[in-house]
């Protein structure tokens, strides 16, 4: 373009030192300028269009600069998200662990109240065992004293009164020491139940019968029942 209109310039500055040229070539001159018009007006349409499309460049890098940031915070949220629902659920591992391990521990503990009761039921039966064994000794020796002994008596004569049949000595029961008795003998012999057995041996000594109510050992019901059935003595 730049040489287009050095050369329409060279052109007039020819035509103004000759001073006379002809028609044709002054045709051919104004050709040229129009010429050279048109392109000069078809560059400038040409740089508007460019500086357009640079704004439109910039106004996308901003846009895109602007969805690259939000992008980027976004992404930082889902990390920082993701860092807490890891911390949230390394948390709640820790706190099953240690519930396991609390569950464990109460298992072992259960199991081994299991077989201190186990071992305790294995003793009140064979205390049982020897209970029954004993009062069997004891109706076998009071059936052997009530046997006959010795020479026979001669039947009575006829009209002579009958002797009236002494009755056999019944034993009476001995009073159980709640000072020195156990817990088991306590529940077979007294009827009790082991928590309150328990509590007899445990406020032990008693210098009356009466603290056993006094100390709230025994409820009164229950001493009522067993209170001719026991004793403190030494």
């Amino acid at each position: 373009m730049k040489s287009v209109w050095m050369a329409a310039v060279v052109m007039i500055g020819a035509v103004s030192m000759v001073g006379c040229v002809s028609q044709k070539k002054y045709e051919e001159a104004m050709v040229d300028v129009d010429s050279a018009k048109s392109e000069l007006a078809l560059a400038r349409s040409q740089k508007n269009a460019l500086e357009q499309q640079v704004r439109t460049l910039k106004d996308l890098n901003v846009k895109f600069g602007n969805e690259a940031q939000v992008a980027h915070d976004e992404l930082e949220r889902i990390q920082h998200g993701r860092d807490k629902e890891r911390g949230t659920v390394e948390g709640r591992t820790k706190e099953l662990e240690d519930r396991v391990r609390q569950l464990s521990f109460q298992n072992r503990a259960v199991r081994h109240e299991y077989e201190d009761v186990k071992r305790h039921n294995d003793t009140l039966k064979s205390l049982v065992a020897r209970y029954q064994k004993e009062l069997k000794d004891q109706s076998r020796s009071v059936t052997g004293a009530l046997a006959p002994s010795g020479p026979s008596l001669s039947p009575a004569p006829a009209g002579a009164p009958t002797p009236t049949a002494t009755k056999a000595p019944q034993p009476m029961p001995s009073s159980m020491n709640v000072n020195k008795a156990s817990s088991g003998d306590m529940v077979l012999v007294l009827g009790l139940s082991k928590d309150v057995a328990d509590r007899i041996v445990t406020n032990r000594p008693y210098r009356v019968k009466g603290e056993l109510v006094a100390k709230n050992v025994v409820p009164k019901e229950t001493f009522d029942m067993i209170k001719e059935r026991i004793s403190v003595s030494p």
